[in-house]
């Protein structure tokens, strides 16, 4: 039987639960990500060793988000782009309409300035803000529903 120092992390299990809500829900699921050498993403959206992706499936293609690592193609200012983030590096997965999800602590290995995973655990956040108004892959906004009235569905064959 395996004790808890010898089995994998939740960390990519909560990801891609909070990630399932978020769709689920119709809302638009963002990562915020802490860059290292490891983690592939376009530096000139870096701001203060940090990036916000967005993960949805509009916004990307080919994702792929494992135990390891999340990889997909995303588009900045137009511009097709290859993202590869180690699951370690991610900070928050939060939904970008009302800011609910879920922060997780730096790994030992990965911030020398954070406690130990051991010493601290993941807890569910609500109300998380977005990190600065940081870039994130180009996509259209969300259709909003007219305001007043009773809504209508459109039905397209």
């Amino acid at each position: 039987m395996l004790d808890a120092a010898e089995s994998t992390s939740t960390r990519p299990y909560l990801i891609r639960a909070i990630y399932e809500w978020c769709t689920d829900n119709g809302f638009t699921p963002f990562i915020a990500v802490l860059v290292d050498e490891s983690v592939r993403v376009p530096m000139e959206y870096v701001k203060d060793g940090e990036i916000v992706l967005n993960i949805s499936f509009d916004a990307t293609s080919a994702l792929n988000m494992g135990n390891e690592y999340i990889e997909f193609k995303g588009r900045f200012g137009g511009v097709a782009r290859d993202i590869f983030v180690p699951v370690d590096r991610v900070v928050a997965i939060y939904a970008r309409e009302n800011g609910q999800g879920m922060a997780f602590p730096m790994l030992a290995s990965s911030a020398a300035a954070t406690p130990p995973a051991s010493a601290v655990e993941s807890k569910p956040v609500t109300g998380l803000a977005p990190v600065a108004a940081t870039p994130v892959p180009d996509q259209p906004d969300a259709p909003r529903p007219p305001s007043g009235g009773k809504p209508s569905l459109t039905r397209i064959k």
